[in-house]
């Protein structure tokens, strides 16, 4: 079991957070401490707040005076509701707030059920309640609630060796927002792309495609990303979800850093000249798109190809999983670019492929209209076409576990706690 403490300044904000979910009927108040309750048992917004209002009016100093604490079993553990409402009054008394008011809420929202539980850490005389080596007392007292209860323990799952296979997302599995955060909060610190376009090409192998978005805030421009999944065919098939509920990894800002990074990695990497001779070697062997795919794919390579609505290749890019390098196939060589296989897949051309030399870095070749060049520095992620044919959907599990896994985490909860710090952030007194 995992245990997350938060602390903040807003009682209404982290209530809200909790009530909005129990309307929806994706949570319920499984338990209550010092809290004023309806007749019928029921509990209103107000209500709760009320509850609270004593102690913080009596805080002295506290700057953060709210608990927010999320208990989080194992999703393979079974735990009743009378075991959820024990482990939480267990918990608090353990930590040293027994004797505070608390409401615990059970969500339901994702596969993981477990609970939150809003309090407030200054006592009724407006003192805080000591939270010296919080968290290492916080991992002692779950260690000892997963012995009482018979829960998995976190400690000896993080030790386990063997990675779970990682599956691209399957739009009527549900979720779907737990799905692409399992990639999109990793696959940065996997993959080496160098532009947008090849970011989006890793990501249509997990069926999932960026869109930038532009708005105005107080006059000034802002650029964004929006996420949705992918069906079968390449289509969208999910709602967007904006980049913050996946962390900043899957960010507009942090992606430019991203990329502009990786072209100073690769610019005179030797993985550039490895995948160019295991990709020609496969282009001398094979006789038509489906043999070339296959062969590809026994060298750990995937191909995204992107094609206008009359079918020509204009753009193609090259996954290589051995090294994790994304290239548009004109970075690689001039005899990889996309009108090179639109002459040989749509015309029948399939001339000697083969280069003796290389193309050297003062060189450029155009895929279409829409290559970025190596080593280019585009001022904007979002100025490739991105559209994927359906024919680009592959099994990326065939390579095993390439990312961790992820499924099961709250990332409403992650976004809700990153909007308290900016609030927290933007407070602070400049120095």
């Amino acid at each position: 079991m995992i245990a997350k403490i938060g602390r903040g300044s807003s009682l209404y904000g982290t209530l809200a957070y909790n009530y909005q979910k129990v309307e929806k009927e994706s949570a319920q108040v499984l338990f209550t401490q010092k809290i004023i309750q309806s007749p019928d048992g029921s509990y209103s917004l107000e209500q709760l707040s009320r509850s609270f209002e004593m102690y913080l009016l009596a805080n002295r100093k506290t700057e953060k005076p709210i608990l927010h604490i999320s208990l989080n079993p194992d999703p393979k553990d079974n735990v009743s509701d009378t075991d959820f409402e024990n482990m939480a009054q267990d918990y608090m008394r353990e930590m040293g707030y027994g004797n505070q008011p608390f409401a615990v809420f059970k969500h339901t929202d994702i596969d993981r059920t477990h609970i939150h539980i809003v309090s407030v850490c200054v006592d009724e005389d407006g003192r805080k309640i000591s939270d010296k080596f919080e968290k290492r007392r916080s991992m002692a007292v779950c260690r000892a609630l997963e012995k009482k209860y018979s829960l998995i323990s976190a400690v000896e799952k993080q030790q386990e060796t063997d990675s779970p296979t990682f599956k691209p997302v399957d739009y009527k599995a549900g979720d779907i927002k737990s799905q692409m955060a399992s990639v999109l909060r990793y696959l940065p610190a996997y993959y080496q792309f160098q532009t947008f376009g090849a970011y989006n090409a890793v990501l249509s192998l997990f069926n999932i495609t960026a869109e930038e978005v532009k708005g105005e805030y107080n006059g000034i421009s802002k650029l964004g990303l929006v996420y949705s999944a992918l069906n079968e065919k390449g289509e969208k098939a999910s709602n967007p979800f904006k980049a913050s509920l996946f962390g900043k990894s899957a960010g507009y800002l942090q992606l430019q850093s991203q990329c502009d990074q990786n072209r100073v990695k690769l610019k005179d990497s030797p993985v550039k000249e490895s995948v160019k001779n295991r990709i020609e070697s496969v282009l001398q062997t094979a006789t038509n798109e489906s043999e070339f795919r296959k062969k590809l794919m026994e060298e750990r390579i995937n191909i995204v190809v992107r094609r206008n609505a009359g079918g020509r290749i204009y753009g193609i890019t090259f996954i290589d999983h051995k090294s994790r390098s994304v290239w548009n196939g004109s970075e690689l060589a001039k005899n990889l670019s996309a009108n090179v296989f639109n002459d040989w897949w749509n015309n029948g051309n399939k001339t000697d492929l083969a280069l003796k030399n290389n193309p050297t870095a003062k060189e450029t070749f155009r895929e279409g209209s829409q290559i970025n060049h190596s080593n280019s520095h585009p001022d904007s992620l979002g100025k490739e076409n991105t559209s994927y044919s359906g024919q680009e959907n592959n099994a990326v599990e065939t390579f095993g576990s390439l990312l961790p896994q992820a499924q099961g985490e709250d990332f409403q909860e992650t976004d809700f706690a990153n909007q308290l710090k900016r609030k927290a952030n933007r407070r602070k007194p400049k120095l």
